[in-house]
């Protein structure tokens, strides 16, 4: 817990513009950076890993890695800037931290598959459209609130987070372009990733406060330098990359791909419904109440608005962060001018490629080490929000068909060999179908089933 009575009065700091004095607030705002960094950045790693041009591959495009990392740093800040300062009914004004989705991942990794940079346009196209659709649903996020209960939320993040294992598992073993070699699932390989899990964990569990909550960046230094000692650190891109640069606007293109479109704007009603807990459980940890409607519909407006620009600038969608929601309950400081200077601080970082060219020497097996717990994590939540749920035979019913076919088609994707490339991309990552089902299901099947 933060040192309250430096901070200011009890009522001042349930007050999202109360400003604390600054020796104060620049190191609270800085510490919301540092506890969504990784998670922030990790997207960006996993897509371009995806494409073909990321960790491990000898694409010429591999400079691009940066660039998209640098972005993620951007438009991170900027987006929580949106959210912090507003602009007219946009933004919650509320200490929302904004970051990179990991929820649209299932839908982005087999959209741009070993497709390398030319996959880009279509994603990033995808993107606008998407944050757009995101936008438009702040007019009406409150009245589509019944649709999801915990039942249809619990099973969608359960799904997200199984999605997303495998990269895990993927990367700690060295890679996809190292799948097939010797060196896929090496000793050295398993040994720098469980590191990063062990010293994670331990972190976690055996520590409080802020060291606890920045337990997986930790967890990566820790790792990055045994890899550096085991001579798995290359610094030769550090070197290369500029000290100062600025996006460009439609880097990879401009093009209409009406399979990533349908299920960026799927993914964003799921994003929008994550923003709407978020958004609630800051008001409630912070400053003990419920969130307004007009902070809900500020919230989602402003991540809709945040993901479109992004995608303009080959960034990739953006969510309010739920680890940054924790962390103002435990410093009980509910400034939203704190957040807005973690903001500042992400924005100067995303204009310098240098940043983004360092995070690109932590070797994959580190980052695998840090993904499984994240993605873990995801899953965790999941199963979390569904111990809310009443087991009786009617939602056993719908979660048992929802969770089959869902992760069905995730382990057996040639179960769908005969479909088009939409229908392909579309449900072969479970979560689509999964979701579709649980939600039609729960609308239909009557209450009074037992």
């Amino acid at each position: 817990m933060a040192d309250n009575a430096a901070l200011g009065t009890l009522e001042q700091l349930r007050d999202p513009d109360y400003t604390p004095p600054m020796a104060q607030a620049v190191p609270l705002g800085i510490q919301h950076v540092l506890a969504m960094f990784i998670s922030n950045v990790t997207p960006a790693i996993i897509v371009a890993g995806a494409a073909g041009f990321g960790f491990g591959s000898n694409s010429p495009d591999f400079p691009n890695l940066i660039y998209m990392i640098q972005m993620a740093i951007l438009f991170a800040g900027i987006a929580t800037l949106i959210q912090t300062v507003g602009m007219g009914p946009v933004g919650a004004r509320l200490p929302v931290v904004q970051g990179t989705s990991f929820a649209y991942l299932p839908v982005m990794i087999p959209a741009v598959a070993g497709a390398g940079i030319a996959g880009m346009a279509g994603l990033m196209t995808g993107v606008v459209v998407g944050g757009v659709f995101h936008f438009c649903l702040g007019f009406f996020i409150g009245r589509i609130r019944f649709a999801l209960p915990p039942l249809v939320t619990g099973l969608i993040v359960l799904m997200i987070g199984l999605a997303l294992i495998r990269v895990g598992i993927q990367y700690a073993a060295g890679g996809v372009p190292a799948q097939g070699t010797p060196e896929f699932g090496s000793l050295q390989n398993w040994f720098v990733a469980l590191v990063v899990v062990i010293v994670t964990l331990a972190i976690k569990f055996y520590t409080k406060g802020f060291w606890s909550v920045a337990a997986v960046l930790l967890g990566l230094i820790v790792g990055y330098i045994v890899a550096w000692a085991m001579g798995m650190v290359s610094f030769g891109n550090v070197g290369n990359a500029g000290w100062f640069n600025v996006p460009v606007p439609f880097k990879w293109g401009f093009e209409l791909n009406w399979t990533i479109i349908i299920g960026m704007c799927f993914m964003a009603f799921i994003s929008a419904i994550e923003t709407v807990g978020d958004t609630s459980g800051i008001t409630k940890g912070g400053a003990g109440r419920e969130a307004t409607d007009r902070e809900i519909a500020g919230a989602t407006y402003a991540d809709g608005l945040g993901t479109a620009i992004a995608g303009i600038f080959g960034s990739l969608p953006n969510t309010s962060f739920s680890q940054n929601v924790g962390l103002i309950s435990m410093t009980g400081v509910m400034s939203r001018h704190v957040v807005t200077i973690g903001a500042i601080f992400l924005i100067l970082c995303g204009l310098i490629p240098k940043v983004g060219a360092i995070i690109s020497t932590i070797p994959i097996e580190v980052l695998g080490g840090g993904v499984i717990v994240m993605f873990g994590m995801v899953a965790s939540a999941g199963i979390n929000m569904l111990s809310d749920v009443k087991w009786n035979r009617r939602n056993m019913v719908i979660f048992a068909v929802s969770l089959s076919v869902g992760l069905g088609l995730q382990l057996v994707p040639d179960a769908l060999q005969h479909m088009g490339d939409t229908g392909k991309i579309l449900l072969t990552s479970g979560l689509l179908p999964a979701a579709a089902i649980a939600i039609i299901l729960n609308l239909v099947i009557p209450e009074e089933l037992d």
